[in-house]
């Protein structure tokens, strides 16, 4: 297998990408094509689909070994399951699966054919092995169990960024970051309400603390490129 395409996201770093793909809507990525597979005719249909199906590789979680448990950080990292009861990064063969919103298709640009996508949980230039539709009457089972995931209840942050903080951004970042922040992007193992935590996203260096349960407070935001 090879790639065929690579996705561009605003997250250089693994640290503050949702831990699933859909949680955070308003951010964007856009799907660039490696050259020999920059054929327009491989997405002639796609267009009529709201969502695709990307099946990508953890490129930066590659390791000589596997085990076959794992600490999955929603149950705070101190609960052992097997490695395919979850979607931890840590497995046999790194391959994730992610379903994202197809924004639009364009087709001739000067790297061809690129596809303008919401919701993505990947890193920067992430390889992308195949693309495939997301079919609702398939692929949306009503009476699907959520196995341990369904026992841990989701808990968003309100969140808190100084307007002279939010006035660096752009519209665009500043609406994404906010939703990158209220799904808290610690370790779950992790409540210091004094340390302060950071990571880059679309340009610009976020820092932040979390002072109590329910609130997140953005400290500091510079540009970095």
């Amino acid at each position: 297998m090879r790639p065929i395409a690579t996705i561009r996201t605003g997250f250089p770093g693994k640290f503050g990408i949702p831990r699933q793909s859909g949680l955070v809507p308003d951010l964007k990525g856009t799907i660039v094509f490696n050259p020999e597979f920059r054929n327009t005719d491989s997405l002639r249909g796609l267009e009529g689909f709201s969502h695709i199906w990307l099946i990508w590789e953890f490129s930066e979680a590659k390791r000589e070994q596997w085990s076959p448990t794992v600490r999955p950080p929603r149950l705070g990292g101190n609960t052992r399951l097997g490695v395919f009861a979850t979607r931890s990064p840590f497995r046999p063969n790194p391959i994730g699966l992610s379903c994202v919103r197809l924004d639009f298709i364009e087709l001739n640009t000067p790297e061809g054919p690129v596809l303008h996508v919401s919701g993505p949980d990947l890193m920067d230039g992430t390889p992308i092995y195949d693309i495939k539709p997301y079919i609702p009457y398939t692929d949306c089972i009503q009476d699907a169990t959520s196995g341990f995931t369904g026992s841990v209840s989701m808990h968003r942050l309100c969140v808190l960024i100084p307007d002279h903080l939010a006035a660096k951004t752009k519209p665009g970042t500043l609406k994404a970051l906010r939703g990158i922040l209220s799904e808290d992007p610690r370790p779950r193992y992790q409540d210091n309400p004094d340390r302060e935590y950071g990571f880059d996203f679309d340009g610009y260096s976020i820092k932040f603390r979390v002072p109590d349960p329910d609130t997140l407070t953005v400290t500091d935001i510079r540009r970095i490129r």
